[in-house]
């Protein structure tokens, strides 16, 4: 049963208690005022009606008041009880003392349909009410229970949301770490081959240097031996040279000495001979000519010892002397070279 059927049933249970009381005052009034009328003063007969209003009063109190506590779920104690049970007796009492006065038995069983039907269902539906509280309650309960179990659900569920989200972003901080930790080792695998790769540079760079420095200096080396080869190559060609040189020039000195001596012997041959008789021949002229020239005898001894002009042979003199001349520049020019 639902929450709804509950309320229905409440309310089917107020409306048929109100319709019951309501009939039951009505008729109690009815019936409880001329028997007050007739024992009420002839001054006072319009009170009739204060006693069944009063009496049916207090019924409505206890109705209402018990209506309320049993939904509240209260106990009013035994003042309530001991209310109920005397409004309920004095409601059965008015409404029955005229016919029992009257010795009517029909009209006491008559007029006690409404005050007992009254009585009993005011404790009825107290007893309706109780059981609908209890029931109500432990709807309730079981609503309540449903509801924690729904937020025990809920939190549960949030819980492991939250537990989700936490392994989630824990599994994503894992993951955050183990990218960086696989990319610093990237990083630090990098920087070991890039240092592995320069180290193999400069040490290239260094096997390279040492190698030029060895070929350079191997050069070096090969130069400066070349150099003192090419030194001892122009060293032994300038000696060489010069013993031939010196060779040459004893050898020269050894020719020009055979020369002058043929030539002083030639010469004292043609100076031997004396003053020419006659004219010689220009080539033996010329001969002796060079021969005075050699043994510096003047121009007019030439003349006589060749028998030619002293125009001619002092011409002869002047291209000897050019002649030597330009042999002695020469001598000196190659001594020099």
């Amino acid at each position: 049963m639902n929450g709804v059927q509950v309320r229905s049933a409440e309310r089917a249970l107020s409306v048929g208690t109100w319709l019951i009381v309501g009939g039951a005052v009505l008729y109690s009034i009815l019936t409880v005022t001329p028997l007050m009328a007739s024992h009420t003063p002839g001054g006072w007969v319009w009170t009739a009606p204060i006693l069944p209003l009063v009496v049916d009063a207090a019924v409505v109190i206890v109705v209402r008041l018990d209506s309320v506590l049993a939904r509240l779920g209260g106990h009013g104690g035994r003042w309530p009880i001991a209310l109920r049970w005397m409004t309920g007796a004095m409601t059965l009492a008015l409404n029955v003392a005229d016919s029992a006065l009257n010795k009517d038995l029909v009209g006491v069983a008559v007029h006690a349909v409404a005050p007992l039907l009254l009585i009993v269902t005011a404790e009825t539906g107290l007893a309706y009410r109780r059981a609908i509280t209890r029931a109500v309650s432990a709807l309730e309960d079981k609503q309540q229970a449903e509801r924690e179990r729904r937020e025990q659900a809920a939190r549960e569920r949030e819980a492991a949301a939250r537990r989700e989200r936490q392994e989630e972003r824990e599994h994503v901080a894992t993951l955050a770490r183990e990218q960086r930790e696989h990319e610093a080792q990237l990083a630090r695998e990098q920087a070991e081959r890039e240092e592995r790769q320069r180290r193999e540079e400069r040490e290239q760079a260094a096997a390279h240097q040492r190698e030029e420095r060895e070929a350079r200096e191997r050069r070096e080396r090969e130069r400066e031996q070349q150099q003192r080869e090419r030194e001892r190559r122009e060293r032994e060609s300038a000696e060489r040279r010069e013993r031939e040189r010196q060779e040459r020039l004893e050898r020269e000195r050894r020719e020009r000495q055979q020369r002058e001596e043929r030539a002083a012997r030639e010469r004292e041959v043609l100076l031997a001979a004396g003053p020419a008789a006659e004219k010689l021949p220009e080539e033996q002229a010329r001969a002796t000519v060079q021969a005075a020239f050699a043994a510096e005898l003047p121009v007019r001894a030439a003349a006589e010892l060749t028998g030619w002009s002293v125009g001619w042979v002092s011409s002869r003199y002047q291209e000897l002397r050019d002649t030597t001349a330009t042999v002695t520049s020469r001598a000196l020019e190659g001594a020099v070279s």
